[in-house]
């Protein structure tokens, strides 16, 4: 009498394995790109010149009065970041918003001396497209 032939381990359980392989590399790959995503917009919000744009748009009285209050950051802020010792450029698109509607203060910046200079910091309302320099 013939003894039936017995499968091995991949010919048992390739039916479960090869979804749960491909979807846990997947996952590993959106972690890993969510971490640097993380890691790079923690590092331009930290930054000087990110919080000093922010300041002046949460501290304009027009952006207040089209915006409402409280003015809260979007996490996805655009652009670079260039330092290297007490000089440095910067252009952002950092997105705010408030109860009223919502905005992008676009920054340009070189940081000379330690100092950040603005040559655009400017408020962009998204509904009609109006902008407000903060320059002034």
């Amino acid at each position: 009498m013939k003894q039936p032939r017995k499968e091995n381990w991949w010919s048992r359980n390739w039916k479960w394995f090869v979804p749960v392989g491909c979807l846990g590399t997947i996952i590993l790959v959106a972690g890993f790109v969510a971490v640097i995503m993380f890691i790079v917009f923690g590092f331009m919000k930290s930054s000087d010149v990110y919080k000093e744009a922010v300041a002046n748009a949460k501290a304009n009285t027009s952006v207040v009065e089209v915006l409402g209050l409280p003015i809260e950051e979007g996490l996805f802020v655009s652009g670079n970041i260039n330092v290297s010792g007490t000089s440095g450029r910067a252009d952002l698109s950092i997105p705010i918003s408030g109860p009223n509607g919502k905005a992008t203060v676009f920054v340009v910046a070189t940081r000379e001396a330690g100092n950040w200079n603005f040559s655009t910091l400017v408020v962009e309302f998204k509904k009609s497209g109006t902008q407000i320099s903060l320059l002034e």
